[in-house]
């Protein structure tokens, strides 16, 4: 009888602890537990370029907003370390990522790693080559080309020899550098003589200087980007060519050098922080099962000398800027 009591004594201190235990995880139905949160992996193109801490500060503040955790790397535009983090957020078992490709070519592997292990992709600013996403957040580039050579017939008057700065491994700078050569098309007096690579400030600096020594009646050079466009100013001021530069992100910096007296007459503006914001929410939502767009087309804006902000619209093939 003793023995006979003591295992009902254990067995009902055991049925207890078995009630109490399952009290205690579902006591907070309400909130997900830690390991249930939402966690992004951002991989991002670089830290060294106004325009990509910009989308990087976006991605930060929307998860914030969105109360998810996100883990950012920085590749610094090296595509051995992209891919690496993003194996790293696989083996993590992140539920969504979000890069920045250092190379639309070379991260095809990469995300289809990320797909076979089913986490969702969401690539911003720079597209992916050759392999689906399940979204992809940019500023319509081929349409912001359009605009950038519109402006540049424009303070050309439509005539005169012009150069572009290239990044040949980005599909993004890629669909710029197409969208002007197709609407410069239109000024059949304004004729691009070269194309280089300016991946850097440096190197577009090295890059203008070259095309200009190459084409003394060279007159205006596109810049891919910001630091392409003041590199293509610098070395026309240096060499006293009363020209005009064009270029692309408008940030800040490039802002206040259109509103100087310079060669950089105006520069097609994108919008980092609505793509970091809306990478973020479409992240979420693919974590969630949601469904979201495939693409996000932002469409630029143009900031001018003299006038700041203006109107301007593609339609039908054709650009027009109203001042």
């Amino acid at each position: 009888m003793k023995k006979m009591l003591a295992l009902l004594i254990i067995l009902s201190m055991i049925v207890l602890a078995a009630c109490g235990g399952e009290k205690s995880s579902t006591s907070n139905s309400g909130e997900k537990d830690a390991k249930d949160e939402i966690t992004i992996g951002a991989s991002l193109l670089t830290q060294s370029h106004p325009f990509q801490v910009a989308i990087k500060e976006a991605i930060e503040k929307e998860a914030g907003n969105q109360k998810v955790n996100v883990e950012v790397a920085i590749a610094d535009q090296d595509l051995n370390r992209q891919i690496s983090s993003i194996e790293d957020f696989i083996n993590k078992g992140v539920d969504a990522i979000i890069m920045v490709p250092v190379d639309s070519d070379g991260v095809k592997g990469a995300v289809l790693k990320a797909k076979d292990a089913g986490i969702p992709v969401v690539t911003v600013d720079i597209s992916a080559n050759d392999v689906e996403v399940d979204s992809h957040i940019s500023t319509d580039n081929y349409s912001g080309g359009m605009i950038a050579a519109e402006a540049m017939a424009k303070y050309l008057e439509g005539k005169g020899e012009v150069g572009l700065t290239t990044y040949p491994e980005v599909q993004s700078v890629r669909d710029r550098i197409d969208g002007f050569k197709e609407n410069a098309l239109n000024h059949p007096d304004m004729k691009i003589v070269q194309e280089l690579p300016g991946r850097t400030r440096e190197e577009a600096k090295k890059a203008s200087e070259d095309m200009l020594t190459a084409n003394p009646n060279m007159v205006g050079i596109f810049g891919f980007g910001d630091d392409m466009a003041i590199s293509a100013d610098q070395a026309m001021t240096d060499r006293k060519v009363d020209g005009v530069v064009i270029g692309f992100d408008g940030l800040e910096e490039a802002r206040k050098k259109v509103d100087e007296e310079n060669t950089f007459k105006a520069v097609v503006v994108q919008f980092p922080d609505k793509m970091g914001q809306e990478a973020v929410k479409n992240a979420v939502k693919l974590a969630n099962g949601e469904k979201v767009e495939k693409e996000v087309p932002i469409t630029p804006g143009l900031y001018v000398t003299g006038k700041g902000f203006v109107d301007v619209k593609v339609e039908n093939g054709k650009v027009i800027i109203s001042e």
